[in-house]
């Protein structure tokens, strides 16, 4: 065997390096230190006789052959991944890891019943949980750091999916805002009005930039927030207004906010589950979308 051939932990660590974009989030995505972690990219790139990551201040990015050792580890990562979601399989019950991704809007609204649940009936099974905007779930799943995720009804030809919801988007906009009495409110009416958008791993965001244009307008960006309580405070402070799924707006009332039924265009959070088509779906993942159907309930207005 060729010497110069890796340890999977030093792939997992560039791989996670690439994914959180700094050693800091990393080593504690990875419950390591950042010394360890530098360690592991050191042996790495002993091995491989070439640096793999230009650090610097403010700066860190793939060198050509850490671009291909990172296109190497996540293949070799998911394929190991699916060797132990396919032994796991072997026994009578079900158990092993489930690697779940769920949006950071609406997760608790939506699937803490599932999950009790879920830990109920199979006990055996470990939750392995990560939140995240439509991208970065999409991004996840087809490195096989993920096996399953609830996200915006992927494009993505390598992506299957299932259908979950179709939530109404309601616009949270500042109780002043003379729009506020109306009950409802057009795109267009709110041209003038700054809006929030969410972080950049966020499909939705691309949505509603596409509607406005198509409304007339380009919207001015008020800020951003993967949060959506620090979005409905910035509207209650008069910053813009958000447009968020019902399921998450309705729960977000407070003083100088209101919510609005969108008129027209009608927009939906179309939230399905998504794995990637040609990888091994463990038992694991079946009997939890098994479940999901099973619990589902329409969301009251």
């Amino acid at each position: 065997m060729d010497a110069r051939l890796p340890e999977l932990r030093q792939l997992a660590s560039l791989v996670e390096i690439i994914r959180h974009g700094s050693f800091t989030r990393a080593a504690s995505a990875l419950h390591q230190t950042q010394s360890a972690l530098s360690k592991q990219i050191a042996q790495l790139e002993a091995r491989l006789g070439q640096p793999v990551l230009v650090r610097g201040p403010g700066q860190l990015r793939l060198t050509d052959a850490g671009e291909v050792a990172l296109r190497r580890a996540e293949q070799m990562l998911a394929h190991g991944q699916a060797m132990l979601a396919e032994l796991d399989d072997q026994t009578p019950q079900i158990r092993g890891a489930l690697r779940l991704g769920l949006p950071l809007f609406g997760a608790d609204a939506l699937f803490t019943q599932v999950i009790v649940e879920y830990l109920r009936r199979y006990p055996e099974v470990r939750v392995q949980l990560e939140e995240g905007g439509s991208k970065r779930i999409e991004q996840a799943l087809l490195t096989g750091t993920l096996e399953l995720g609830a996200a915006l009804t992927p494009s993505h030809p390598e992506l299957a999916h299932t259908p979950f919801c179709h939530e109404p988007l309601d616009v949270l906009a500042p109780a002043n805002h003379p729009c506020a009495t109306a009950g409802a409110v057009t795109l267009a009416a709110l041209a003038d009005t700054p809006f929030l958008f969410y972080e950049r791993s966020f499909t939705l965001n691309d949505r509603l930039w596409q509607a406005c244009r198509q409304a007339g307008f380009t919207p001015r960006e008020g800020g951003r927030s993967g949060q959506a309580d620090f979005l409905a405070t910035l509207v209650a402070a008069g910053q813009g207004v958000v447009l968020l799924p019902r399921v998450v707006a309705r729960g977000l009332a407070r003083p100088g906010l209101v919510r609005l039924a969108l008129s027209e265009p009608a927009m939906t959070w179309d939230l399905a589950f998504i794995w990637r088509r040609e990888g091994y779906l463990s038992r694991a993942a079946r009997a939890w979308l098994a479940l999901v159907q099973e619990m589902r309930q329409p969301v009251a207005d």
